[in-house]
């Protein structure tokens, strides 16, 4: 006889069961260590940094409106973007809305403090980057009225403004209760140049402004930084910004 003790002690233990392979089997995913993510936190800011910047020097760039010249097209504090590429695909138009640079041509219509500590000046730069903070007082943006070649006269019989003859219905961007213009003009704007004014006349130190300076007004064509197509912020403004149709008048594409 057998004794049951020997036999159990005789018996080799029983392994624990092994998780099947193939179909239904699922491997623990590894665990991730918090701190593995603040290591990697500092590049990945860089990588996003970075590919903001090459989008704000290249393609998009956003800009803050620091003053009324542009109303109400264009409110105080309103953020638009601004496409920097357009202009390399096709010429400079009527009625575009662009940002420019107005060095020697332009004086500042809004004084900005500039900060003197490292760190203000980093919070200027990137607030100017990204559009939260306005831009440098040599930047402005205004409407295109007359491109090369043009003769833009203010104004008809009517008080309109013409361009090569062809008069603009401007009471779809016109500031409410301006007139076209205050200020009378005969200008050809000369090749490389533009002429400009603010959708708010009244309140506008535009092209008018400075008929009697070395630069006569005009905007050289290579300080425009881009196109001003949307408005962002805040959402009660946002708006894509099209060309007014009094620009597409047949007329006046075939007159100049």
């Amino acid at each position: 006889m057998v004794d049951q003790t020997d036999l159990a002690a005789a018996l080799p233990e029983s392994e624990p069961p092994r998780r099947r392979s193939g179909r239904g089997a699922h491997a623990a995913p590894p665990v991730k260590s918090s701190g593995s993510f603040w290591k990697e936190l500092p590049l990945l800011l860089l990588v996003a940094f970075g590919l903001a910047f090459l989008v704000k020097t290249f393609l998009v760039q956003a800009f803050y409106i620091p003053s009324g010249s542009m109303q109400n097209t264009l409110e105080i504090g309103d953020r638009v973007l601004v496409n920097k590429v357009v202009f390399h695909l096709r010429p400079i138009e009527r009625g575009d809305v662009v940002v420019f640079n107005g060095v020697d041509s332009f004086t500042p219509e809004v004084t900005i403090a500039e900060p003197t500590d490292p760190v203000g000046k980093v919070a200027d730069w990137f607030g100017r980057t990204f559009g939260f903070a306005p831009p440098s007082e040599r930047d402005f943006v205004k409407r295109v009225i007359g491109v090369p070649g043009d003769h833009v006269v203010c104004c008809d019989a009517t008080g309109h403004i013409t361009v090569n003859g062809v008069a603009l219905d401007e009471t779809s961007y016109l500031y409410p209760g301006n007139v076209p213009s205050e200020d009378r003009f005969d200008v050809v704007v000369p090749e490389g140049r533009l002429w400009v004014m603010g959708d708010h006349r009244a309140a506008s130190s535009d092209s008018r402004a400075h008929l009697g300076d070395p630069g006569g007004g005009f905007v050289p064509t290579d300080r425009v930084i881009g196109r001003a197509f949307a408005v962002i912020w805040p959402f009660a403004d946002a708006q894509v910004l099209e060309i007014p149709d009094t620009f597409a008048q047949p007329a006046l594409a075939g007159s100049g």
